[in-house]
């Protein structure tokens, strides 16, 4: 994911979980904190709606076709280069044991136990934002 501009991106990210397990990516040289482990997201384009914005990026870098659900939460990521605002959803994935793949901008991707989510090296805020919205435990 990558900003460009000056003005905050709109992007989105989805919270897959399947057998006590989170999908998580790890971003890749390209992208936003490369080498950190993030849910599977990006920017929303013009004119895209987020739920199909969502749905899209999930594809892109995992593989795995899913459909977007409710909104888990929104939250912000703000540095020096950039500054995103992120809708983060639940996803219904259409085979939850296909394998996933990373391609895109994340050079891995991993099924998760939810109690070990906050063991890898995540992006900023990452793990509070999942405990605050229930897709983790404390």
């Amino acid at each position: 994911m990558r900003a460009t501009g000056d003005r905050p991106v709109l992007a989105t990210s989805v919270a897959a979980v399947h057998d006590g397990r989170l999908l998580l990516v790890r971003r890749g040289p390209g992208a936003t904190s490369p080498g950190a482990w993030a849910l599977p997201g990006g920017r929303v384009e013009r004119g895209e709606p987020v739920r199909i914005a969502a749905e899209r990026e999930l594809y892109e870098e995992t593989g795995l076709v899913g459909r977007a659900g409710e909104l888990v939460g929104w939250s912000e990521r703000i540095s020096e280069a950039w500054h995103f605002v992120l809708l983060t959803f639940r996803v219904a994935l259409a085979d939850p044991d296909a394998t996933p793949v990373a391609g895109d901008d994340a050079d891995a991707v991993a099924w998760v136990p939810l109690g070990e989510v906050a063991e890898h090296d995540l992006v900023d805020g990452l793990a509070d934002f999942l405990v605050a919205h229930g897709v983790t435990p404390r």
